[in-house]
């Protein structure tokens, strides 16, 4: 088992001794003198474990223990006392350390007792991740930049109501993510949350998809069909890229917003139902109103409170929060424990432009995992975001590179294009659009 390992000792010479026993059994070791320079080190690598000496020069051991794990909840603490402090070590246990090594009588225990709290560490992360995975609500938004605050304060002010809620921003921006904060933060949160994405069907299955059909309604209709709009009866529906929806579905859904009936496909009878509307788009709605695309009365029953949601590069102080989450997840996902990160690897991720925003950036971070050597990501398993020009014609444009990476999903589902269209995260006909666009087949 592989760790990552930080020792903070004043005694250079058992610092030295400890971070050699520790190293021939494959850890990755890092050494402290200070608390400072130790705090700086937690700040730039994903330590497992900490060796600290209950006395250090600049700070206590014991308040060294609530502050890290306050902080790092993964981490575990064992910690190294002089006979006479065993108390000390005790305290600094319901402080939440791991365990505690009386200098010299207990050397032997050292190596077993580091693997035993990498063991407790793996069920920590495995925690965090099951926690963050099952989140819901406002706890899902993550980072504390002025623009994500921003959104979020508005996004829980208009929760409370029942009113139309319009999120805009580019593709890749959390929109949807906001959109399940806003119903779980409403009284509907007890009643079902359902979202379809109206640029990944055509206008029939949209249709059928949305209200719903009767059996027969059309060639392949074999039974009939509750649509989102009935199912989100009491709770609230997303309907995201709005601004891709068929025209000439756009006044049905208007009508439906302004008296909660609808008709199924095939069928005469009218139905109601009590919905909530959060719609959301990367287009300007107001542009396409002037080229025909979209009609403007339900643009002004959409946009009775928007929210924009902020690029992420305009908010990359929180790049580094993000990262961290998907590098949890993802970690967990792939079955990879004591991953270390280099500072560098954060550095490089502040290079990119992010045109993709948070979902490109949870993609790069899956592929890096997978990349990396030695559970070590660094900037080797990152892109040269450096060198990246947004031209069309160069061969690092975002064009590029997308083309780039649509192609490695395609090898990788073996030319299932609906397995790489949900692994992609976009609809199967922006797919077919894409694959036409690059001359691809």
């Amino acid at each position: 088992m592989s760790g990552n390992i930080l020792i903070i000792d004043d005694e250079l010479k058992l610092l030295k001794l400890l971070g050699m026993i520790l190293s021939q059994e494959n850890f990755n070791v890092k050494e402290a003198s200070t608390t400072r320079s130790a705090l700086t080190m937690l700040e730039q690598y994903d330590f497992d474990v900490v060796l600290s000496d209950v006395r250090l020069p600049d700070a206590f051991g014991i308040d060294l223990v609530k502050s890290i794990k306050s902080k790092y909840s993964h981490l575990e603490i064992i910690l190294m006392t002089a006979f006479g402090n065993i108390t000390d070590a005790v305290q600094a246990m319901k402080n939440g350390a791991y365990d505690y090594l009386v200098k010299g009588d207990d050397n032997e225990k050292i190596i077993p007792l580091v693997y035993k709290a990498l063991e407790k560490v793996k069920d920590n992360r495995s925690k965090i991740v099951q926690k963050n995975t099952s989140q819901k609500g406002f706890n899902q938004i993550i980072g504390n930049s002025p623009a994500i605050l921003q959104a979020k304060k508005l996004a829980e002010k208009v929760a409370l109501t029942d009113a139309t809620v319009l999120l805009t921003g580019e593709t890749g921006t959390g929109k949807e993510v906001f959109a399940n904060a806003i119903h779980e933060g409403s009284e509907r949160k007890k009643n079902n949350f359902v979202a379809i994405n109206c640029s990944a069907f055509s206008k029939e299955i949209l249709e059928s998809e949305l209200f719903g059909h009767k059996q027969g309604s059309f060639t392949g209709a074999i039974k009939d069909k509750k649509g989102l709009v009935e199912e989100a009866n009491g709770g609230t529906l997303f309907l995201d890229e709005i601004g891709e929806m068929p025209i000439e579905l756009q006044a049905k859904l208007l009508r439906v917003l302004e008296t909660k009936e609808f008709i199924k496909m095939g069928e005469t009878k009218v139905s109601r139902s009590d919905f909530r509307l959060i719609a959301a788009t990367n287009r300007n709605l107001e542009d396409e109103i002037k080229q025909g695309n979209f009609r403007e009365d339900l643009y002004f029953r959409l946009n009775v409170f928007e929210i924009s949601l902020p690029p992420l590069r305009e908010r990359k102080e929180d790049l580094k929060a993000l990262a961290k989450n998907f590098i949890d997840v993802f970690s967990n996902k792939l079955h990879i424990s004591s991953v270390q990160v280099n500072p560098e690897y954060y550095k490089t991720l502040e290079k990119n432009d992010w045109k993709g925003n948070i979902r490109e950036l949870r993609n790069t971070i899956e592929r890096s995992l997978i990349l990396m050597n030695d559970n070590m990501l660094d900037a080797e398993s990152l892109p040269h975001y450096a060198d990246k020009s947004t031209s069309d014609n160069d061969s690092l444009s975002i064009k590029s590179l997308e083309k780039d990476h649509i192609q490695k999903v395609l090898q990788y589902t073996k030319g299932n294009k609906a397995e790489a269209a949900r692994l992609l995260e976009i609809g199967i006909a922006t797919l077919y659009r894409k694959l036409e666009e690059y001359g691809l087949r």
